[in-house]
């Protein structure tokens, strides 16, 4: 009995270990932000890649900001509309796990990057996102 009590207590010290890490981890700005240059749409296991034609890809981009920072759990974490590029950090609710997510204005579109930090699979979820901001854009911002 005293055993597994200490395996069951071990087991949910390592769980809270973990799920401290996932949401403590630093987010090194230089390693996930940087100006886009993809050319085509691309669906990656963990990461999603959208490239939307934009009539003022800057707007589209302010707009894309907008709609970002409303996302539940989302911050921005490197860039600004004004510098063209910005890079959201956005977080799972349960463990907190970081999904990165990159959006760059060019001169004819806007390029859309999420994918995630930790593991092999997101469940589609950058994928999701990345086309729920799209869908939101008005009119006027593509």
């Amino acid at each position: 009995m005293k055993i597994g009590l200490l395996i069951l207590v071990l087991a949910l010290v390592a769980v809270a270990a973990l799920m401290a890490w996932v949401r403590l981890a630093p987010s090194d700005p230089a390693r996930w932000h940087g100006a886009l240059t993809f050319t085509k749409d691309e669906d990656k296991e963990g990461a999603a890649i959208r490239v939307v034609p934009a009539n003022d890809p800057r707007a589209a981009l302010a707009e894309l900001d907008r709609i970002a920072l409303a996302t539940p759990r989302t911050e921005r974490l490197a860039g600004a509309v004004e510098e063209g590029s910005v890079t959201y950090i956005t977080r799972s609710a349960f463990w907190g796990f970081p999904d990165y997510t990159t959006i760059t204005a060019t001169e004819d579109r806007v390029i859309l990057f999420g994918r995630l930090r930790f593991g092999q699979s997101d469940f589609g979820v950058n994928k999701a996102r990345v086309e729920g901001w799209i869908s939101q854009l008005t009119p006027e911002g593509t």
